[in-house]
């Protein structure tokens, strides 16, 4: 009887979930918006020092791995910009997109408004919810992440960066927008570029920032709607003029 009173209790929990989402994903695309449900993902910070990964050719073979003495410079490489892990690739900018997708099966989604759905709130920091948005003919980074930036005293931060260059990046300007129970909360600001590193974004605290009172009033059960929309910026258009 304990067993199957455990089991039917978790039942009841992953149909309450379920249900959770479905009304979440019911309410927003009546407003015409794409839902993107976000699970979590631990941050596995670990790896001491980024070097260059392996690479294969015909005639050289395989190099052999830089240890910490050897420094790469090569100013026309970037780094992974995935925050959860310490990854090693490094490769042009144009190609950041393909590696997020298919090495760390990032999702993406396409069209001017979205909504952000993170899962599991009550997880312990540090966790990251992350995903990229196709809009505008750019790609952007959307993360949420759960940190702690005073023991005891977890924290969120979510910002949205362009996988471009910060000349690109000043050109748009991005909207992320929480709703429920009659309130609501607005943060718009001009996307920083990958380039800059979430861990920097944070750092600077140019993003929106909650702590878990603030945060809970806007949750639903553990899960948090993020509503997003991505413009184009007046100011190019406004410099080109002059």
């Amino acid at each position: 009887m304990l067993f199957f009173t455990q089991c039917f209790g978790a039942v009841l929990d992953l149909i309450h979930l379920r249900f959770q989402h479905y009304k979440a994903k019911r309410v927003f695309s009546a407003a015409g918006q794409l839902v993107c449900v976000v699970n979590p993902t631990h941050s596995l910070k670990h790896a001491p020092t980024r070097c260059a990964a392996a690479q294969t050719s015909p005639d050289q073979g395989t190099l052999p791995p830089c240890h910490h003495h050897e420094a790469v410079h090569d100013p026309q490489l970037v780094p992974c910009m995935c925050p959860l892990f310490s990854c090693p690739w490094e490769g042009h900018l144009e190609v950041v997109v393909s590696h997020l997708r298919q090495t760390h099966h990032i999702n993406i989604l396409q069209g001017a408004e979205i909504v952000f759905l993170a899962t599991d709130m009550h997880l312990p920091a540090p966790t990251d919810w992350i995903i990229m948005h196709s809009c505008l003919g750019h790609q952007f980074l959307l993360v949420l992440r759960k940190q702690e930036k005073h023991q005891g005293h977890p924290q969120f931060f979510a910002t949205m960066l362009l996988i471009g260059t910060p000349t690109q990046a000043d050109n748009f300007t991005y909207r992320l927008e929480l709703t429920r129970n009659q309130r609501r909360l607005k943060w718009e600001a001009t996307p920083r570029s990958v380039l800059e590193r979430v861990d920097s974004v944070i750092s600077d605290g140019d993003c929106l920032v909650l702590n878990t009172s603030l945060a809970q009033l806007f949750s639903d059960n553990g899960s948090l709607a993020i509503g997003i929309a991505i413009t184009t910026s007046n100011v190019g258009t406004l410099e080109a003029e002059m």
